[in-house]
């Protein structure tokens, strides 16, 4: 169990052994969750949700817990979050447990937020990109976070047309708008 800080709410996130990050809040997620400004009418996928630290940070900034969706494919995960955003006061979020994007109800997202698994080849952040860019409205964004720059960069590119980068702690942060429906360019 360890404790943060939202919007000036303190936050209490219990946690696993066998999860990401599970003796403190993860600095790469924390330097996302320092670019992005949650609107109260946002709906958010919090895409490979862990303990649920970026729910439990939309759900402290304003959101309904009711237009947040967590999803992950490790059934533990999504049961802690559950149990986080609920010991937390938000209750009334959707869990979903499975592969990426597969069973997440909804194609309406304005966020989709993620610190994907990047000490492995691309496959699981290829799908996260393309899938998650079908499921977010015009005009609604993708957040991830990485150590690594050039490959998340150009993937970016290809589908969104274009990415801000933001380098901080020794993480990438990127930032994509949705501007159509249809991908950028072709998929690499």
């Amino acid at each position: 169990m360890y404790k943060v800080t939202f919007n000036g709410k303190e936050i209490t996130v219990n946690t696993e052994s066998s999860l990401f990050s599970p003796k403190e809040a993860d600095r790469g997620t924390l330097a996302m969750l320092r670019h992005v400004e949650f609107k109260d009418e946002d709906k958010v996928l919090d895409l490979g949700c862990g303990c649920g630290i970026v729910s439990l940070a939309a759900a402290a900034s304003g959101v309904a817990p009711e237009n947040i969706v967590l999803t992950d494919v490790d059934a533990l995960a999504v049961e802690t979050s559950r149990k986080n955003m609920t010991q937390n006061g938000f209750a009334g979020a959707v869990f979903v447990t499975g592969d990426a994007l597969s069973a997440v109800p909804g194609s309406d997202f304005s966020l989709i937020l993620s610190n994907p698994p990047y000490h492995t080849d691309f496959k699981v952040a290829r799908t996260f990109i393309e899938k998650g860019f079908n499921r977010l409205s015009i005009g609604g964004k993708m957040f991830m976070v990485t150590k690594r720059k050039d490959w998340y960069k150009n993937k970016l590119i290809s589908i969104f047309g274009g990415v801000k980068i933001y380098e901080e702690d020794g993480y990438f942060v990127f930032e994509a708008q949705k501007r159509s429906m249809s991908y950028a360019g072709k998929k690499k």
